[in-house]
């Protein structure tokens, strides 16, 4: 007879501390650290993260480094790691902290929530890993945990079941060792609870626990509603070069990528007109590669074209920039195909 889920913070919490993962976040869990990190992981590996994180710290490694930083600071910090609404709200919640909070995260789950970009899984975490408080913080991988030791088929994506497991959560979240146990739940879904793969259960400490310990079925669980099919951009983008400058476009503030610097692009039915409209008078084009980029709801689909010109009316939103001055911009990951075809020499 299985053991009651309700009894599973001791033991867990002990296979936490003697199989923890060292990340420089754990390492220095103070509130800053804690945030920054959950933020930059919520759509990335932590090994891609890593480097960012680093980089992040030593350039602003202060709240009121990071309320005051320059957005092209900022973005530059952020390239590569998507999703740069998620930055811009880091940097809003940074300053709301600094006029609000005397500068302090605040250490009271309902106070995190305020900050923009702050949900409930984040405040949880800060609140549980940084200050020691009872809070729950409910992830993907906590889902899936959670899902597997009770033999819940139910749907984790909709909102009445999220909410029910998150109740459940912290109604086992332990009042000394919170922090630990909501990153041991984790760190079990990230190592041996696996995603879209038979978990290891022989290695699992919560064996006594799990409905589906050893059984075929734990691989099938969480279930998921299948996400609806994305839209298909075709799209072209220009490499212009005049000059040995190369012609760069800010994008609208609201919507996708809003207020991102860009190589200048259309959708393909209008490539043949766009030069002229943005004023460019070309010398010699030439075919690039195609692209594709897969955003949540999107994927573009892109051929490229590189353009000498030798003629070239400046409208506002864009801007002429050096092989050098370019190192400072932050092209959104969407363009790397043509943004590495930038590193060689075509400038």
């Amino acid at each position: 007879m299985k053991k009651p889920i309700t009894e599973i913070s001791a033991p867990l919490v002990s296979w936490y501390q003697q199989h923890e993962r060292s990340f420089p976040w754990r390492e220095d869990p103070s509130p800053y650290r804690v945030w920054v990190s959950e933020i930059m992981l919520q759509q990335t590996r932590i090994e891609a993260a890593l480097p960012y994180f680093e980089r992040f710290m030593q350039t602003l490694p202060t709240v009121a480094d990071l309320a005051a930083a320059p957005e092209d600071v900022l973005l530059k910090l952020w390239e590569g790691l998507g999703y740069y609404s998620r930055v811009r709200n880091l940097q809003k919640a940074a300053q709301m902290v600094m006029r609000d909070f005397g500068g302090e995260l605040p250490d009271k789950y309902e106070q995190l929530l305020t900050l923009p970009g702050i949900g409930e899984y984040t405040a949880g975490a800060i609140a549980s890993i940084a200050f020691g408080k009872r809070a729950a913080a409910v992830d993907g991988n906590v889902l899936r945990v959670m899902a597997r030791l009770t033999d819940d088929a139910t749907d984790v994506m909709q909102p009445q079941n999220r909410k029910r497991v998150t109740a459940l959560v912290q109604s086992i979240v332990p009042e000394q060792h919170a922090g630990d146990f909501n990153q041991g739940i984790m760190e079990l879904g990230e190592t041996v609870c696996l995603p879209n793969a038979q978990p290891r259960c022989s290695e699992c400490p919560l064996f006594d626990y799990c409905a589906v310990a050893g059984l075929e079925r734990a691989r099938d669980l969480p279930t998921r509603t299948k996400p609806k099919q994305r839209r298909v951009e075709h799209r072209t983008v220009f490499i212009v070069v005049i000059d040995d400058k190369v012609l760069l476009h800010r994008r609208p503030q609201k919507g996708l990528l809003g207020g991102m610097w860009e190589l200048p692009n259309v959708e393909s039915d209008h490539a043949e007109d766009a030069l002229s409209q943005w004023g460019v008078e070309a010398v010699d084009t030439t075919l690039l590669p195609n692209g594709k980029h897969v955003f949540s709801h999107v994927e573009w689909h892109m051929e490229g074209r590189l353009v000498k010109a030798k003629r070239l009316t400046l409208q506002p939103e864009f801007q002429l920039v050096s092989k050098e001055e370019l190192a400072g911009y932050a092209l959104p990951t969407a363009f790397r195909t043509y943004s590495d075809i930038l590193k060689e020499d075509v400038l």
